[in-house]
């Protein structure tokens, strides 16, 4: 496990980790977190994050991400991306995203205590978004080597310390986080409310979404439901029987059959569309293309919380540009691709060759 007592390496006395450098763009972490595969797997991170008991209590008493989910997550993925993504800013985004935990705590159904910065609820959630790259890399991304595991697993950790956070409950090694992931799986994750509530999310239509709420549900259905199988072939065996998912080796098939198409697609997907904006913008400073303190890319504004929750001290409130503008964007984005140029020469000599 992680040091506790003693200062050792970047870690204090009481675990408390000092930040290290920065990952940068020579890391397979920024090869594949801020790529938009990692969308099709919202139901299985949203699921196994609520299954921790304290973390699922938490969304439960404190969250509306079932009132906007759609705007929760959009919101909530640009700090998150930028404590991988911010270089020398990225420690300072660490302690933003800590500072927003810092109030969320309560008693769940059952009597247990919870706190949203108890180091070993915090370090599962971080534990989570590793393997969120592990698995998009692994099913969607033509897969990992072990080496390369082993590799994204020193990265998670110098990306952990970026939160500042006491290291006392991340595995030493790969091979420990193994033991630690199916431990955990087996023997401290349940079918909370918030887990269940993530199985059967309905998205609501925003309110800038100019379609009918019937014509918007029924074309979101197919989506959640797709997303829910990947979600059930994505599991831990022990996960899908505490949920009661049904998964056959036909399943399995075809969900590889799919990866492998998604991976084959995306070949000719340039890189803005491929990468969330905070990753875009951090390639682009790497590259000198903008300079190297150019403001962060934010979340857009429309993607606020309700505007009722706007004070409290756990929400990110975005600063980025309006709908207009985040429309106008998106527009001069489309027109400048001239119809999906093939990826850049940097993405295609990074490609692992088989």
């Amino acid at each position: 496990m992680g040091d506790d007592a003693m200062t050792i390496g970047s870690t204090t006395v009481d675990g408390r980790a000092t930040a290290p450098d920065p990952l940068g763009p020579d890391s397979l972490t920024w090869k594949y977190f801020g790529d938009l595969r990692t969308g099709l797997m919202g139901v299985w991170i949203g699921a196994i994050q609520n299954m921790y008991p304290g973390l699922g209590a938490a969304v439960e008493d404190h969250s509306v991400v079932l009132r906007e989910p759609l705007q929760r997550v959009a919101r909530s993925v640009y700090p998150i991306m930028g404590v991988v993504y911010d270089g020398d800013r990225a420690a300072r985004t660490g302690a933003q995203i800590r500072g927003y935990h810092d109030t969320i705590k309560g008693v769940d159904s059952l009597g247990r205590r919870y706190h949203a910065l108890d180091p070993e609820t915090f370090y599962w959630a971080h534990a989570t978004f590793f393997m969120l790259i592990i698995k998009t890399a692994d099913y969607f991304c033509g897969g990992l080597t072990d080496a390369e595991k082993r590799q994204l697993f020193d990265e998670h950790v110098r990306w952990y310390r970026m939160y500042g956070m006491s290291t006392r409950p991340m595995p030493a090694t790969w091979d420990a986080f193994c033991e630690y992931w199916d431990k955990t799986c087996r023997e401290d994750l349940e079918i909370t409310k918030a887990a269940r509530d993530i199985f059967t999310i309905r998205i609501p239509k925003p309110w800038f979404v100019m379609v009918p709420t019937p014509v918007w549900d029924q074309a979101f259905k197919p989506l959640v439901a797709g997303q829910r199988w990947i979600a059930a072939g994505l599991f831990d065996p022990v996960l899908r029987e505490k949920a009661d998912m049904r998964w056959t080796p036909k399943d399995e098939a075809v969900l590889r059959l799919l990866g492998k198409l998604v991976d084959l697609a995306f070949v000719a997907v340039p890189d803005e569309i491929r990468l969330h904006p905070r990753a875009l913008a951090a390639y682009r400073r790497a590259e000198g293309r903008i300079p190297a303190d150019a403001p962060l890319v934010e979340a857009p504004a429309f993607t606020g919380p309700p505007r009722d929750r706007r004070g409290l001290p756990m929400h990110y409130v975005p600063r980025g540009p309006s709908l207009a503008e985040r429309a106008g964007s998106l527009v001069h984005a489309t027109f400048s691709l001239g119809g999906l140029r093939p990826a850049s020469a940097r993405r295609i000599s990074r490609r692992r060759v088989a």
